[in-house]
């Protein structure tokens, strides 16, 4: 991949904060999250591959986790002070990345369930491992036979419950599908990345926090427990609700912990 233009939303003053988006979702799901804190904070929010006005993945070679990172290595290079990243399930997994690239850059960092699913392969934990692996070959199957809708009902309701899909009207689950297509090429990255967790707890941050729902998917909520396992000297927060999309569903309860990790 040749030097790509990053598609980044910025509001506030203050320490800089590097927030990185969900799959599907793009820089427009932390709107109210960065109405909230731009009193305090500078923020800058930049869309992946494929999401906002960021070019998408071409390829040929399968994404990595360094790829979406190295797309963000200009905002690291823009304040000469270190910065804050917060990621949200896929961006947790790029958030990860970024900060094992920038040690000397990165001062703190908040991962909300972060997804690097091929950590449950190496932990021997199948039943969740083979969990994410039947929502990952649905996704490249449809995608592969352009039949996004049929991806996009099986995604929904996986993350954000059984009957979202059918609850969706026709306008939004057109843009739904449409937003799904970037996460074709996003679980190659989080399938084949190699380092362990104890890789991860050398290279990332003392001041790492992981803030997670008590009713997410059990996948992430296995990731989550290996993290606590393996990492004791990170901080482990649990929202009591609002699912894995708890960013966007219930913001007033990430809100004050997300100040709290930042402060």
């Amino acid at each position: 991949m040749g030097q790509q233009t990053v598609d980044v939303v910025e509001a506030g003053t203050g320490p800089s904060v590097v927030l990185i988006h969900s799959s599907v979702a793009g820089a427009g799901q932390w709107r109210l999250i960065m109405s909230e804190l731009a009193d305090r904070y500078r923020l800058i929010a930049p869309n992946l591959y494929g999401y906002g006005a960021t070019e998408p993945w071409d390829g040929p070679a399968e994404q990595t986790l360094h790829d979406q990172a190295t797309l963000l290595t200009g905002i690291m290079s823009e304040d000469e002070h270190p910065v804050s990243i917060v990621g949200h399930s896929f961006g947790g997994s790029v958030a990860m990345k970024l900060a094992a690239m920038f040690p000397d850059r990165v001062d703190q960092l908040v991962l909300i369930e972060p997804n690097p699913f091929y950590l449950l392969r190496l932990a021997g934990r199948d039943d969740a491992f083979g969990e994410v692996m039947t929502l990952r070959n649905c996704v490249k199957e449809h995608g592969r036979a352009g039949t996004w809708a049929a991806a996009a009902a099986v995604f929904a309701d996986y993350w954000t419950g059984p009957g979202s899909w059918d609850a969706m009207p026709d306008d939004r689950r057109a843009k739904f599908a449409e937003a799904l297509r970037p996460n074709f090429h996003e679980w190659d990255a989080v399938m084949n990345e190699s380092l362990t967790v104890d890789d991860w707890r050398s290279a990332l941050p003392d001041d790492t926090t992981v803030i997670s729902a008590a009713d997410t998917v059990g996948s992430l909520a296995e990731i989550v427990d290996l993290l606590s396992a393996s990492c004791p000297g990170w901080r482990f927060i649990e929202v009591a609700e609002g699912g894995h999309m708890a960013v966007l569903t219930r913001p007033e309860l990430m809100i004050p912990h997300l100040v709290q990790a930042l402060s």
